[in-house]
């Protein structure tokens, strides 16, 4: 039995009665990725992507103390306009905290996961990853994501890890921990807005069956989470080079401004933002649409597989 306060949404609560997929969604995406109202129309739509395909959508937040896997309608409005100091951004050290003083705050991947593990939700959709930021030989910011991916049995469909984070690294940390990352019909990692990084992939899989036959094999034997790589569609992909030279800027901006901790990763998306004129914005838009989609293919070829 579950020792903290939990709610579920009235759709959940009948999905898991009924014995449904569920897909477990983040909330910082809302209050910390994107700018009102398009946060708001994008969760709608992500949510509408995933029934459309016959799984049902679990955005995971806490409202004033209480952990809500799916929110009511008013309640992901209400936590779409509720964006700066007003909603913490909790990641799994701070779910106690945000509890216990009866506080509001969205999810991060970290938290997101473990939370949707204690309620049985096997897959995630997600952006993308956190992972082991520039420069970490000297910060050591190397993003709590990758901590609870090592100990936390959830499949995490993202479109890579994001693309002002150290990629190599990021790979490499997550290998030395046992972290399978899955190449979705790709051999090489995506990062973000950019379909293609230059690092290689050892593991592609090129259907949802087949994805979810490895997690079932995975899980006989190990508790780590597996990274489902899923690459932006091309037709949606920023250049790379431009991209490049744009975090660069964005990373010194955040340096001059003495941003860091968890503000860092916020600020430079904003950053993007608003130095591609929005381009990155409608990039984000199309690849958590992607990542729902292929979320909710694979949670029901992953309740196929384990009946």
């Amino acid at each position: 039995m579950l020792d903290f306060p939990i709610v579920y949404s009235r759709e959940v609560h009948a999905a898991k009665e009924e014995g449904k997929a569920l897909v477990a969604l983040e909330s910082t995406i809302i209050t910390h990725g994107m700018p009102y109202p398009q946060n708001l129309e994008t969760a709608t739509e992500v949510e509408n992507i995933i029934r459309r395909i016959g799984a049902v959508p679990a955005t995971i937040a806490i409202l004033e103390g209480c952990i809500h896997v799916g929110l009511e309608s008013d309640l992901l409005a209400q936590l779409a306009n509720s964006q700066g100091p007003s909603i913490r951004k909790v990641s799994t050290r701070d779910i106690a905290a945000a509890i216990v003083q009866k506080a509001s705050g969205a999810t991060t991947v970290a938290a997101t996961m473990r939370l949707a593990h204690a309620v049985q939700i096997p897959v995630f959709v997600t952006g993308g990853i956190g992972g082991v930021h520039r420069g970490a030989q000297e910060t050591f910011d190397i993003s709590a994501d990758l901590i609870e991916l090592a100990q936390t049995s959830v499949a995490v469909v993202c479109a890579g890890a994001k693309s002002i984070l150290d990629l190599e690294l990021t790979l490499e940390y997550l290998e030395t921990h046992a972290v399978p990352v899955l190449g979705y019909q790709t051999s090489v990692f995506p990062a973000f807005y950019v379909a293609q990084s230059t690092l290689s992939l050892e593991s592609r899989f090129d259907s949802p069956e087949a994805m979810a036959e490895f997690l079932k094999m995975h899980w006989g034997f190990s508790r780590s989470g597996v990274v489902i790589a899923n690459p932006i569609p091309a037709s949606e992909s920023l250049d790379s080079s431009e991209m490049e030279t744009l975090i660069v800027e964005a990373l010194a901006e955040a340096a001059r401004r003495n941003i860091h901790g968890k503000a860092v990763t916020p600020f430079l998306l904003s950053d993007i933002q608003k130095r591609t004129g929005g381009q990155a914005l409608q990039a984000n838009i199309a690849l958590i649409q992607n990542n729902a989609r292929l979320g909710a293919e694979l949670a029901l070829s992953l309740q196929e597989k384990q009946r």
